[in-house]
């Protein structure tokens, strides 16, 4: 007959819980894996596969009862690190949707939009576009698993227990978070930039030329142009979204060596 001891369901509820916490969190605050349809119940066994499947290399567990203020404060820490990490993810896919609307404010779109359900507002149909063309790009990459292996190595720099995390991490995460304006921009600074010419020229042809109203020649005029630098852009799109996918990933690591506290 099999006995199971408190101490050996004890070991094995810490072995599997806090860890299961980070990967949890992590995967709710992610765009790919938190997406609002996927279901709850597929997250929550996606986290706990990963998490069975790396119990046996993650670093010993602190000998802590699970219902203490201490197991509390371990499994608030592991929320923690888990949606610092996967804000990151927010904000690098972030930086596609800010190009899309900034191109689309110019390209006099943005009464063509719909309701999100994963962000909860409208988003222009032309930020849709990219953040799929994104995504699909980053799985193209393997992008998904490098972000999952830089979670599990996260286990070597950020033990379970650690104590303390450093608070100057979550300031440069919300410094980060500058990326979504200044590469967005950088993305969409050529199409923005000829169409602001183009609003420019017409505006100065409206005034010479009244009976040409800027209506009847405008709106097709930036359309069209818009499509075209859009065409152009997409031919290049693949090494700046690499760019992203390194910087990203590099800032995930930093991210990480950052939070361990200071000795």
């Amino acid at each position: 007959m099999i006995e199971v001891t408190f101490a050996q369901l004890q070991g094995w509820l810490i072995a599997f819980l806090w860890p299961f916490a980070r990967i949890t969190a992590f995967m709710a605050a992610s765009p790919l894996w938190g997406h609002a349809s996927i279901p709850n119940q597929a997250k929550v066994g996606l986290a706990a596969l990963v998490t069975v499947v790396i119990a046996p290399i993650l670093p010993a567990m602190p000998n802590v009862p699970i219902m203490s203020w201490a197991g509390l404060g371990i499994m608030v820490e592991q929320l923690l690190i888990g949606v610092a990490i996967g804000l990151v993810m927010h904000i690098m896919f972030a930086v596609v949707q800010a190009a899309g609307e900034f191109i689309g404010l110019q390209m006099g779109l943005a009464f063509a939009s719909f309701f999100d359900t994963s962000s909860g507002t409208n988003i222009m149909v032309l930020s849709r576009i990219l953040y799929m063309i994104t995504l699909l790009m980053f799985l193209a990459l393997n992008g998904h698993l490098m972000v999952l292996e830089a979670l599990v190595m996260s286990f070597e720099t950020l033990p379970i227990g650690i104590g303390a995390l450093n608070p100057n991490a979550f300031e440069l995460l919300a410094r980060y978070a500058g990326t979504i304006f200044a590469s967005g921009m950088l993305l969409a600074l050529p199409v923005v930039g000829a169409l602001l010419i183009i609003n420019l020229s017409l505006g100065i042809l409206n005034r010479s030329a009244p009976q040409l109203t800027v209506f009847n020649i405008g709106f097709p005029t930036s359309l069209t142009v818009g499509l075209t630098l859009l065409m152009v852009l997409m031919t290049d799109i693949g090494r700046f979204l690499q760019q992203l996918f390194s910087q990203s990933l590099a800032f995930i690591q930093s991210l990480i060596e950052t939070m361990a506290p200071l000795n």
